[in-house]
């Protein structure tokens, strides 16, 4: 399985003949893909389906390209600048790596608390409501769950739904799809190529409401194309533990450590840690969303230092480990278009043809 991976990702991105071969084989079935896209699309569109509109404003931070983007630290860098800017935030997401409902007759929504399992309510989410101290709730049905939400919450004014750009049953007001340095990749749909839908949207309609739904396109890595925002990325200078306890990342350059990721490029976080100086007497790259709870650790190699993500799963069993919270800061001109957008969602709900 993790050979095919492979090869299908090399396929996305790659320029030799046996790239675009095995892209091309699979042209056809992406033609198949494509055209239930549009039917899907049409069925919005149209009325077929109908889109949950919520009596708030909501943002959806997702991405055309397959796999890991960067998004959820973009949701939480935009979740404190809206707490800063005085609105009462909550927010939305599926929740991807949890465990299902042992009662089937039971609905897949619930709230994230900070006490909360990961394997109950997914290692994202989880590291939100840690993190944001935001009302958040997961559920494969994020209406369902925004609903939920504001039930539990009445005060709260925007949502923020953390992946759903595609998720077309949810209603919503503002858009931000995020981009890393594959780009569009080979520009095809799935599984020819990295696309979960064809790029660049119209720029005159939104593919599912009939109108202009806004909409901003931000770049964690690679070069940034125009029109495009890039959000700056760094690690902060200091880990912490499970109880609390700092500690400087520069008490550790002449003393060699081990780290951790289970995240959708590990090999970037343990870059990161080399360009601040630190030895990395041992790594260990774990798949993304991986479940911990019965991994050991040989701290013979030294301290662990993982992500906040996978610390969010690993601090259960291990609370020695030291988290290094990666800093993100969105552009401030994407962030006043933002606020400026913001406002006028409070009017009568625009977000689809089927409002109320």
């Amino acid at each position: 399985m993790n050979s095919l991976r492979r090869a299908l990702m090399q396929a996305w991105v790659g320029q030799r003949a046996q790239d675009r071969g095995l892209a091309m084989a699979l042209w056809p079935i992406s033609a198949v893909f494509g055209a239930l896209v549009w039917l899907r699309r049409a069925l919005y569109r149209l009325g077929g389906f109908k889109q949950h509109v919520l009596p708030v404003p909501v943002l959806v931070v997702g991405n055309v390209l397959v796999g890991g983007v960067g998004k959820t630290p973009i949701v939480m860098a935009l979740v404190q600048h809206l707490t800063h800017q005085g609105w009462r935030v909550g927010v939305l997401s599926r929740g991807y790596g949890r465990l299902p409902n042992s009662d089937k007759k039971q609905p897949d929504i619930r709230p994230v608390l900070p006490d909360s399992a990961a394997q109950d309510v997914g290692d994202e989410p989880l590291l939100i409501a840690r993190n944001c101290q935001v009302p958040v709730w997961v559920g494969s049905n994020r209406a369902a769950a925004g609903l939920a939400l504001l039930k539990q919450h009445p005060d709260v004014d925007v949502l923020v739904c953390d992946d759903g750009l595609q998720h077309w049953l949810l209603a919503r007001d503002l858009e931000l799809c995020v981009f890393d340095e594959r780009g569009v990749g080979n520009g095809c749909l799935l599984p020819a190529g990295p696309l979960r839908e064809p790029w660049p949207r119209s720029a005159w309609r939104h593919p599912v409401t009939r109108r202009d739904v806004p909409m901003w396109v931000v770049q964690t890595s690679g070069q940034t194309p125009p029109g495009a925002f890039t959000v700056r990325r760094e690690l902060a200078t200091f880990a912490r533990q499970a109880d609390g306890t700092q500690r400087s990342l520069q008490s550790w350059v002449n003393t060699p450590v081990q780290a951790l990721a289970g995240i959708a490029k590990p090999e970037v976080f343990f870059d990161m840690l080399r360009a601040q100086g630190l030895q990395l007497a041992h790594t260990q790259a774990l798949p993304d969303h991986a479940d911990v709870r019965g991994l050991t650790l040989n701290l013979a190699w030294g301290d662990v230092l993982c992500t906040e993500k996978d610390a969010v799963k690993l601090w259960a069993q291990h609370p020695q480990a030291w988290a290094v919270p990666l800093l993100t800061e969105l552009p401030s001109a994407l962030l006043q278009a933002i606020d400026t957008a913001l406002p006028s969602t409070k009017n009568p709900k625009l977000s689809s043809p089927h409002g109320h």
